[in-house]
């Protein structure tokens, strides 16, 4: 069994000031964001160019923040709303929403790629490639900070957290998705979009891979708890919204590969 190093929250404080180290690794994923996407960019196939990048990452920062807290407070913070309106806005209590995020940043780039005559699923293969490493560092944001741990077991790795109320061995499952949603979907994108692929196919693999690896830790991962198991006895409100996600990027390489001859990228229909 393993004893969380029981780090510090706050990475930086003066006086009353402070900064917790969760959202020094948002930065982080949004600097890292900015650098790729700028070498990519200077790819022939890819219709932004590296003087938009800019704008790119600060549409998508915009779209993570504001999709990933109303994605909070719609899946899973619904009763905290009914019984008190203004936590919603009290964004230092902390709950951020994967799924919210997601659909933040979907909608963020289509509203980049409308002004910029760019197709839509351009800009979401453009931006598939950038994003797990902020979920990684996102995650490990987790992990520091002893937010979403796993549930009991008695294997050898183990984790107390000096957080845990009910001090039980758990799985740091924050871990589990920093490898698995973060580093590990990250090499499978930057293989798979080192060459080109067909409009909709590298966004695509994206949202399976993140839903099936999601899936999958949500296993080892405690349920929230205020809601629970939702459905069937054992699927999670995480699974529940990965299923879509599953199924969409599934229906999206499928449709990628065979609705004929790709269009002619950088080109909104």
């Amino acid at each position: 069994m393993l004893n969380h190093p029981d780090f510090d929250p706050v990475a930086i404080a003066v006086g009353p000031i402070q900064v917790h180290w969760y959202g020094l690794t948002y930065l982080a994923g949004f600097l890292f964001a900015w650098w790729l996407g700028r070498r990519r960019a200077l790819r022939p196939d890819i219709p932004i160019q590296r003087d938009q990048v800019d704008d790119v990452v600060f549409y998508a920062a915009l779209g993570v923040v504001l999709g990933g807290r109303i994605g909070y407070v719609v899946f899973y913070g619904m009763d905290r709303l009914l019984a008190d309106p203004a936590w919603a806005l009290r964004l230092w209590d902390g709950g951020m929403s994967f799924h919210g995020g997601f659909i933040g940043v979907l909608v963020a780039m289509y509203l980049f790629g409308r002004s910029r005559n760019i197709a839509w699923g351009d800009m979401l293969d453009f931006a598939a490639v950038l994003t797990p490493i902020g979920l990684a560092l996102g995650r490990l944001g987790n992990f520091i900070g002893q937010e979403l741990w796993g549930r009991p077991t008695d294997l050898p790795w183990a984790m107390l957290f000096p957080a845990d109320p009910l001090q039980l061995p758990r799985h740091p499952s924050q871990l589990y998705q920093m490898a698995l949603e973060g580093l590990l979907l990250f090499l499978i994108l930057l293989w798979f979009g080192s060459k080109p692929r067909p409009r909709w196919a590298v966004g695509g693999l994206f949202v399976l891979g993140y839903g099936v690896f999601r899936f999958l830790v949500e296993f080892a991962r405690e349920p929230d708890a205020h809601l629970g198991f939702q459905a069937f006895g054992w699927m999670t409100r995480g699974q529940i919204l990965c299923v879509p996600m599953i199924l969409a990027g599934a229906a999206l390489i499928y449709w990628a590969y065979h609705r004929g001859a790709p269009q002619a990228r950088g080109v909104t229909r």
